[in-house]
């Protein structure tokens, strides 16, 4: 039968309030097909999630609907698979309630590492930019640093980045903290990389359905904005993870949530213009509503590049991702990343990434 997850928010939640719905819920399943088999409570956050099996998400809602009367703000399905390598090993108590192998609950907060290496060594051919966009010295050095503090590797299609799922916030920031003093501390390894890194935190499902879908958004958005070898923390992670965010540095920085909305509008509103030629600064600004010198400021701030570069930035990006992927030949994808000119883009392209668009 297929596997759902859902999400209940309530204002006040208990977790003996939860295993008596459980218990209820257990009393008439069989009845209906359904199968439940375990929860997660975070009393302070007020969030429940439950773990199904059922023919479909309405019978699986109908069975909370006729035990308890709690219908979920979201309940989607999940492949098996993937879930169990976002949630991890948890056991099932007495009661349904999940916790860790330590007796501790699991409240089901997770934490999404990505991590984007590439070389800075100039390419002649193909076959150098495939072993110079994932050089293998560094993908293994992240490799073993995920497994070392308990990461989970993510498999990802979209682009080369390397990803993690963490049970602990603090040792997925230990973990990130390790891979970024590593990959600095080895000048002599060849080819030389820059990287960048990206690390947030959430719960599994939202009231949109999604599962985990927020997380790792925000995860990428933060790599993405990173500059070089530069690990960016979400505000979450922070509270999580204890991390006192007066000690934050620019290499080593911890967002405020103002920041994280101000970038999460700017990659909503990039990402919807991004094939726009006439898409520009004043055009940003405006979506963004801000002037043009306070959002350079706060952008600046966050980036270390000014909005120009950093929409630059992106566009070249997005064009790296779609070239590796076959989308188009160079002038396509110049174009679905804003650019007129395709002598233009093959310049700034080859001076971003050290090889022609071409080899990609």
């Amino acid at each position: 039968m297929p596997l759902f997850i859902d999400f209940h928010q309530f204002d006040k939640v208990t977790i003996d309030e939860v295993k008596t719905a459980h218990i209820a819920d257990l009393k008439i399943q069989d009845e209906y097909g359904v199968k439940y088999h375990q929860f997660w409570v975070n009393e302070e956050a007020g969030t429940v999630f439950c773990l199904m099996e059922g023919p479909d998400t309405e019978t699986c809602e109908l069975v909370h609907h006729l035990a308890h009367g709690n219908v979920a703000c979201a309940i989607t399905e999940i492949q098996q698979g993937f879930y169990q390598v976002a949630m991890g090993n948890t056991v099932k108590s007495k009661g349904g309630v999940a916790t860790f192998t330590s007796g501790e609950i699991d409240v089901a907060y997770r934490s999404v590492l990505v991590v984007s290496v590439r070389a800075i060594t100039l390419a002649r051919d193909s076959k150098d930019v495939k072993s110079l966009l994932l050089p293998t010295w560094a993908k293994e050095l992240v490799m073993e640093k995920f497994v070392e503090f308990g990461g989970r590797e993510i498999e990802w299609g979209d682009d080369d980045s390397l990803i993690a799922i963490f049970n602990d916030a603090k040792q997925s920031y230990k973990c990130a903290n390790s891979i970024q003093e590593q990959l600095s501390s080895k000048p002599d390894m060849s080819p030389k990389i820059i990287f960048k890194m990206g690390l947030s935190a959430g719960l599994p499902v939202t009231e949109d359905g999604d599962f985990f879908d927020k997380v790792f958004k925000l995860s990428h958005r933060l790599c993405n904005s990173a500059n070089d070898n530069q690990l960016l923390v979400s505000a979450l992670i922070a509270k999580l993870a204890n991390i006192d965010i007066q000690a934050s540095t620019m290499k080593n920085r911890v967002m405020v949530p103002t920041e994280e909305q101000l970038l999460s509008d700017l990659f909503n509103i990039t990402e919807n213009n991004l094939s726009d030629m006439n898409f520009n600064m004043a055009c940003l600004c405006k979506s963004i509503g801000m002037s043009r010198s306070q959002f350079y400021r706060k952008i600046t701030a966050i980036t270390g590049r000014s909005p120009v570069y950093f929409l630059r930035d992106l566009r070249l990006e997005k064009a790296r991702v779609l070239l590796q992927q076959k989308s188009g030949n160079v002038t396509q994808v110049a174009m679905e990343v804003g650019y007129s000119n395709p002598s233009y883009f093959t310049k700034c392209y080859t001076e971003k990434f050290g090889f022609l668009p071409s080899l990609s």
